[in-house]
């Protein structure tokens, strides 16, 4: 079964390169141990004679699902709200005027 190109990618290291996407919101490529995504727009662009759907770069992140760079993989993958490290927002029913007691 063969496949044909159909979307070229923007920015990131994968940038103008032609995949075959199909109806995939979200293109995903392996580079150097790193995730990098691209998310569909409903842009098209002409290279070549062809009409390509273009994909925008979304970033990357690491296979265990932190972002690289210099926070710790493990914290990123975890909630922070369950780890017992972030504060809860106010609800709708809180005082959100601003004032201050």
């Amino acid at each position: 079964m063969t496949t044909r190109d159909d979307a070229i990618l923007i920015g990131g290291p994968h940038g103008e390169s032609l995949v075959a996407a199909g109806d995939s919101g979200l293109v995903e490529l392996e580079l150097d141990g790193l995730i990098h995504r691209y998310i569909r727009t409903t842009a098209t662009r002409e290279v070549g004679g062809g009409t390509y759907r273009v994909y925008n770069y979304d970033g990357e992140v690491a296979a265990d699902g932190g972002s690289s760079g210099s926070e710790n993989a493990r914290d990123r993958v975890a909630s922070p709200l369950a780890a017992g490290q972030a504060t809860e927002l106010p609800s709708s029913r809180d005082d959100l005027s601003g004032s201050r007691s």
